[in-house]
């Protein structure tokens, strides 16, 4: 079925009456009263992030993903993700490497747009995109004073199989970085590569 033969859909929500719960220069809460696409009512609330958001994952000459290990305030535990944050009212490309620059250090001499997503779309409105960042090299700035204000504790370089490992087994847990790395599996052609990675039944 082409787009043209696909039926025309309604979404059903009819809102009728919103107001501002909380507002930051990061986000802003509201809250919706709606008439749900089954015909009762109720309230919707809904954070808006002010600026889209920005992945990048940066892959070296030896085919090494470029990762970080930082505390998160809001989950009270460490995570291991890819370089990202928002874009502050830049273009994305220019956020994407301002923070690859500020978090590892590191500058890249290509770039690609791999990819758009949305981060928790049933409470947020929060666009994403995703960088490939090729032929990594050191930056003027190593971004010491950077990773020390948002408490990135480590950056390494992690072949390939290896991130295989820590998604397999759980040890990357942040959801956006999971999105990042399909997104980069896919660009870079790896899916007809790939084995098992140590995977466990789920069930009979």
């Amino acid at each position: 079925m082409t787009d043209e033969e696909r039926p025309v859909r309604t979404n059903g929500w009819t809102t009728t009456s919103t107001r501002e719960i909380y507002a930051n220069p990061w986000i802003r809460v509201r809250e919706d009263a709606v008439v749900r696409p089954d015909g009762g009512t109720g309230i919707y609330g809904v954070v808006e992030v002010r600026h889209p958001s920005v992945f990048v994952v940066a892959i070296d000459e030896y085919e090494r993903v470029v990762l970080i290990d930082l505390y998160r305030f809001t989950t009270a535990s460490w995570s291991t993700e890819v370089p990202a944050g928002s874009t502050d009212g830049e273009e994305p490309l220019v956020a994407a490497k301002r923070e690859l620059a500020e978090e590892t250090g590191l500058v890249a001499d290509s770039w690609d747009h791999i990819g758009d997503m949305t981060s928790l779309n049933g409470i947020s409105n929060a666009p994403e995109h995703v960088f490939l960042a090729r032929g990594l090299r050191a930056a003027p700035d190593d971004g010491t004073a950077s990773r020390a204000e948002e408490g990135i504790a480590d950056v390494r370089r992690v072949p390939w199989r290896e991130v295989q490992q820590l998604l397999a087994t759980g040890r990357i847990t942040d959801a956006e970085t999971i999105a990042a790395l399909m997104f980069a599996t896919i660009a870079t052609g790896r899916f007809a590569d790939q084995g098992p990675a140590g995977l466990t039944p789920a069930g009979p």
